[in-house]
């Protein structure tokens, strides 16, 4: 009888730590996607920057972004550089006011 309990609590140990090991790749694929649909995000607005060929005017604003039905929001600040052709971009992208990514980049005269 006690052979079958210790059995039984082996299974159930081996059980468990399979459910937490899936609901760990579960966690880790849904970060990976909000990772993805937020750089496809920030991607379009730089490009959308670049292709109006003028220095983006500098200060700070709030862009939404749809992806995969999922809304993501882009909070966009420039600034000003030593020179005057150039401007820094930074870019945070929040899904549900948690950040999920940040890129920086610096953007010039064409």
């Amino acid at each position: 009888m006690i052979e079958v309990l210790v059995a039984l609590f082996i299974v159930a140990i081996t059980l468990i730590s399979g459910i937490k090991a899936s609901s760990t790749l579960v966690q880790s694929a849904e970060r990976q996607r909000s990772t993805l649909l937020s750089q496809l995000c920030v991607d379009n607005y730089l490009v959308a920057l670049r292709l109006s060929k003028q220095l983006p005017g500098t200060g700070e604003q709030m862009s939404a972004c749809e992806q995969a039905s999922q809304t993501i929001t882009l909070k966009v600040q420039v600034n000003t550089t030593p020179n005057p052709s150039f401007r820094r971009v930074d870019i945070q992208a929040f899904e549900r006011d948690v950040p999920i990514l940040s890129v920086s980049t610096v953007m010039g005269l064409l």
